[in-house]
């Protein structure tokens, strides 16, 4: 008779995208008007770069605002084409229902086991991120650096890592209107051409 092997689960990581989050913060402080489809990420980029970052198998979730009854749903079809879960949530008009569903995730998270990818500049999560980091999880925010919220950085000290969505995932197809720090090793003075 062999001798029963024990098979150990591989770790994950969860993707959790705050489109909301992204979204505004691409409109309103990157692009000054609200993004068309060709300014916005290419979300299946965020996946790879997922994929490869920790070299485990991840589980994309994008967490999306239903509360006024309505979906997306070209915008869904295209998460799901693209191996996102998309997660509709709805609740009352003051409720801030993508942030309570990727807190709670964040929470469930913490206590199952797993490392965590956040897209969001958003501040809210800091209790949720600052409890991961003090467990055995790899945390790191997928954000434009100079929007995030500025406890995320003092958190790098403490474990967190920040990826640019532009600069580090290459989200996007074209350079985008930024203006931020540029270490001098990472200045191209082509993109000024």
């Amino acid at each position: 008779m062999e001798p029963l092997t024990t098979v150990v689960p591989q770790r994950r990581t969860y993707l959790l995208i705050d489109g909301e989050n992204i979204d505004a913060t691409l409109g309103m402080s990157v692009l000054g008007h609200r993004p068309a489809p060709e300014e916005r990420p290419r979300w299946e980029r965020v996946i790879h770069y997922a994929q490869s970052l920790w070299g485990q198998p991840i589980t994309p979730l994008f967490f999306l605002n239903a509360s006024s009854g309505q979906m997306p749903m070209g915008f869904v079809q295209a998460l799901l084409a693209i191996g996102y879960h998309p997660i509709p949530l709805s609740g009352a008009s003051h409720e801030k229902v993508v942030d309570m569903g990727i807190q709670r995730m964040l929470e469930a998270v913490a206590e199952n086991g797993g490392d965590v990818l956040l897209a969001s500049h958003d501040g809210d999560f800091l209790p949720q991120v600052e409890r991961l980091l003090e467990g055995e999880h790899r945390v790191g925010l997928l954000a434009f650096r100079e929007f995030a919220n500025a406890r995320f950085t003092e958190l790098v000290e403490d474990g967190l890592t920040i990826h640019d969505l532009e600069d580090d995932l290459g989200a996007f197809n074209t350079p985008l209107p930024r203006v931020r720090i540029i270490p001098i090793e990472a200045f191209d003075p082509q993109r000024y051409l």
